[in-house]
């Protein structure tokens, strides 16, 4: 780094030597932009380790929250949120013209597709516009949103350089995708190995210096394009996979052969093998949606990806292969989909926490819906059924279920295996369950109402 100091200007030596001096000494403010499932645990990552951060966000509602000392997400708890507070560690806010008072500022915010599955990067693009506007010598830009490889060079800066600043020089520039698992308790974000990668040299040793104050390990690499590709890999990586175990999982079936138990005996192999498992559809705001932003970028250079476009054909027809198990179960009782009474345990996209975003459980729901079924659903972590831009439901809360309410449905779809759920309770009490998670794989009574889907 002293080398590159000697070569430089003095305004660069200025804003470079300013803001390292303050990542040295910790007196640097790390600002988050975006507090949701992603930046609230990069608050508790840096907080924990001391640093002071700010927390921006468009909704008022989400700051007013915390600045009562509320969250709004299941694993972070209140307490680290007013302990935050009371040390004066954590200030959140809505006024994006403070984004000037941080030093670093981490870009956590949503990257979804458009209905024709192309990158909407209107969140990024909008976050950035408004860091230009009151960016300043010295100051730290990281994107942590998931996206294509080149979003940060060819998106994100030529906004910021509008500011009339140089990249390098007066401020700088880099990308770190976010690696959360929101409800594995195994791994938090300051447990998590950061990949960085920088606009330039000087961007990156800011970047790596800044992260390994916070996360257990950072990894260095050549550029924003490499550490944006590292990202889109490991969530294609499981995308085609659970795309595997989908397709043999309706092959199994129809030869009569337990998947589950297939899956089990395999990853008893002890090299060679990992395991993934089959469901309903995709869900959350990774999988189905970041292998997309690379067949997208394939299109652009004539290319075409065919091992991500037909594994998100078997991942998106999963939603329909379950609803079809449902009939089956209801006809060979006698019964229509139209005027039953179903109700869908788990909304949210995965066991545990209380996430909805992308949930396949929606879909599982229109489906439904449109087949005539009369709905309800449970979830212990998801008390109101959120509104989703996708979908149109009538409003509903979350049932209890007791044994008067599950005797009542004529059918129970186990949709999110939640650890919450009694399924001997639930198996005792309804009439009949179609389980797409196989988690009533231990429960040895009343087997014979229990469909595999």
């Amino acid at each position: 780094m002293s080398t590159a100091i000697k070569n430089t200007p003095s305004a660069h030596f200025s804003a470079l030597d300013s803001l390292s001096g303050k990542i040295d000494n910790q007196t640097a403010i790390i600002g988050v932009i975006g507090l949701g499932y992603v930046g609230l645990p990069l608050i508790h990552a840096f907080v924990a380790k001391g640093w002071q951060t700010m927390g921006f966000d468009v909704s008022a509602e989400r700051v007013d929250s915390l600045q009562n000392g509320k969250a709004y997400i299941k694993h972070i708890p209140d307490e680290w949120v007013q302990d935050w507070l009371e040390r004066d560690m954590f200030e959140p806010t809505a006024d994006m013209h403070r984004l000037a008072e941080a030093d670093v500022l981490l870009i956590c915010v949503p990257t979804p597709l458009t209905s024709t599955r192309d990158p909407d990067l209107s969140y990024v693009e909008s976050t950035t516009r408004q860091i230009a506007k009151s960016l300043r010598p010295g100051q730290l830009i990281v994107l942590e949103s998931t996206t294509y490889p080149g979003t940060t060079r060819d998106v994100m800066l030529p906004i910021l350089l509008e500011s009339g600043l140089k990249a390098g020089e007066d401020f700088f520039l880099a990308y770190s995708p976010e690696r959360e698992d929101p409800g594995n308790p195994n791994f938090s974000a300051s447990g998590i190995p950061k990949v960085v990668g920088g606009y330039d040299l000087d961007s990156l040793k800011l970047a790596c210096d800044v992260y390994s104050q916070a996360v257990v390990e950072v990894v260095p690499v050549s550029s924003c394009e490499v550490a944006e590709a590292c990202k889109i890999l490991e969530n294609t990586y499981r995308s085609v996979n659970i795309a595997m175990v989908n397709e043999l999982k309706i092959l199994f079936d129809r030869l009569g052969i337990d998947i589950w138990e297939v899956i089990n005996a395999a990853k008893s192999k002890p090299f060679g093998f990992q395991p993934f498992y089959p469901g309903p559809g995709l869900g959350g705001h990774c999988i189905p949606i970041d292998p997309f932003y690379l067949s997208w970028l394939a299109r652009k250079h004539e290319l075409s990806t065919r091992f991500i476009e037909l594994a998100g054909e078997v991942n998106t027809s999963m939603p329909k292969y379950v609803i079809s198990k449902v009939m089956e179960a209801l006809n060979d009782v006698g019964k229509p989909v139209r005027g039953s009474k179903i109700c869908l345990l788990g909304v949210a996209y995965k066991k545990d926490v209380d996430d909805p975003r992308e949930s396949p459980s929606f879909k599982l729901m229109e489906l439904l819906q449109n087949a005539g079924a009369e709905l309800s659903y449970n979830d212990p972590h998801v008390p109101t059924l959120p509104c989703m831009r996708q979908y149109e439901f009538p409003q509903m809360q979350s049932q209890q279920l007791t044994p008067a309410f599950l005797a009542s449905q004529d059918l129970v779809l186990i949709a999110t295996d939640h650890s919450a759920y009694d399924y001997k309770f639930i198996v005792d009490h309804a009439q009949l369950v179609v389980d797409s998670r196989n988690a009533t794989a231990g429960v040895s009574k009343h087997r014979h109402k229990i469909v595999q889907a």
